[in-house]
């Protein structure tokens, strides 16, 4: 039963410590690219977005509310729902900006689906 353990470890070799790391590294490089490297230009456009906002941009908030921006503080937006009607929100809870159409920037490029 000892014979077998020294075996497999003199078969490694002294290269072999650190050839069992590649693929750790491999997988840790992948999920860096894939996913934690986009992930930080997504939240560093989305505090730009957040940082240029200004009266009368029209913006959707996280929660789907559509609105006209109509006052701005350092944490609270004021945004005019309907004729008269302003709600204030935090500025952290602004999604994105609206078009023309009424139509939120990060969905205006996706294909509709179905019928």
């Amino acid at each position: 039963m000892v014979d077998v353990a020294y075996a497999a470890n003199g078969a490694t070799g002294g290269a072999g410590g650190f050839a069992s790391f590649i693929p750790l590294i491999l997988i840790f490089a992948v999920f860096y690219f894939m996913l934690i490297r986009p992930q930080q230009k997504q939240a560093k456009l989305q505090q730009k977005f957040l940082d240029e906002l200004k009266n009368g941009n029209k913006v959707v908030t996280k929660g789907g509310i559509h609105g006209t921006i109509t006052g701005l503080t350092d944490t609270v937006v004021t945004l005019e729902v309907a004729d008269k009607v302003r709600i204030k929100v935090s500025r952290s809870a602004i999604g994105g900006p609206l078009n023309k159409d009424g139509v939120t920037a990060t969905n205006k490029n996706k294909k509709s689906l179905g019928g």
